[in-house]
């Protein structure tokens, strides 16, 4: 699959994923209006739509028509949201930018921006309740766990706890599967779940999927780093700003990004036997390392 062609299935399913989030997020008109509206604010009209994407393509390595994936997809990615809106509360990064945008809280306020959160989390389990595929009770598990105590808020648990600290590799690892990786890793599977996949199969798509998720936010701490805030659409420099603990600041700049191909090459093997079957997971998987904003 040439980059062109990725691209071109990428564009599609970004603008499929951002349709039905539109259709299922309650109108403005809908009381509580100012609470719909700020939903609305923190979901469409922005991002890279990477997770849903990650569910798409391995819903298609599974053999799971679209449809049938879409549903957790758009979970997974109100999920996201949710923890972005939370994510920049003064008591949490504090930060006033998202993705070229003033962050929820600053457009809104400060209880909105709860509430959006909570209403935004609540939405994508029933979403998923809804789906049509049979492992559906099991997806619902699966996210609940990867966005809970266990996976992305835990991971976020940490993160703050270690604020002026000089964490270890594996401290920084255990921190980011869950804070970063456990939200993909759950993209990944509940696409496979969506249609038929082997034990052994899942093992290697989970592999791929922890590989990526640590890449991932490799690539995201040196973006961090040298990106402006204008390319990045939020506040660039702000881990070193706030003393957080860092890949870059561990490893530096350079030893990072070597970090990070490795982890993709890792990512790449796993996906070897299934051939032809993973062109849109190892476009992922390129676009997750080589993305420069």
């Amino acid at each position: 699959m040439n980059n062109d062609d990725f691209q071109s299935w990428a564009h599609r399913g970004q603008m499929r994923v951002e349709s039905m989030l539109d259709r299922l997020l309650p109108e403005s008109s809908v009381l509580p209006s100012r609470l719909h509206d700020a939903m609305r604010y923190s979901v469409l009209g922005g991002g890279k739509r990477v997770r849903p994407l990650l569910a798409l393509a391995a819903g298609e390595l599974a053999g799971a028509d679209s449809d049938r994936v879409m549903p957790a997809a758009c979970s997974v990615e109100l999920i996201h949201a949710y923890s972005l809106v939370h994510d920049d509360l003064p008591a949490m990064d504090d930060d006033v930018l998202r993705r070229g945008r003033p962050t929820c809280h600053v457009e809104y306020d400060e209880a909105t921006a709860l509430l959006v959160g909570d209403s935004l989390q609540s939405l994508a389990f029933e979403i998923l309740a809804s789906s049509p595929c049979k492992k559906r009770v099991e997806m619902i598990r699966l996210l609940a766990q990867a966005s809970g105590s266990r996976g992305m808020a835990g991971g976020q648990a940490i993160d703050l706890e270690s604020v002026g600290k000089n964490l270890e590799l594996p401290e920084l690892e255990a921190m980011h599967v869950r804070k970063t990786g456990a939200l993909i890793r759950a993209s990944v599977l509940l696409g496979a779940y969506c249609g038929e996949t082997s034990e052994a199969e899942l093992g290697a798509l989970d592999h791929f999927a922890k590989m990526i998720g640590l890449a991932f936010q490799v690539i995201d701490d040196v973006l961090d780093a040298e990106s402006s805030t204008a390319t990045l659409g939020k506040t660039a420099g702000k881990d070193k700003k706030d003393n957080k603990p860092t890949y870059v600041s561990l490893l530096g700049p350079a030893a990072s990004r070597k970090m990070a191909q490795d982890l993709f090459e890792s990512a790449l093997s796993a996906l070897e036997g299934f051939g032809n079957k993973a062109q849109r997971l190892l476009g992922m998987a390129d676009f997750v390392v080589q993305r420069q904003f």
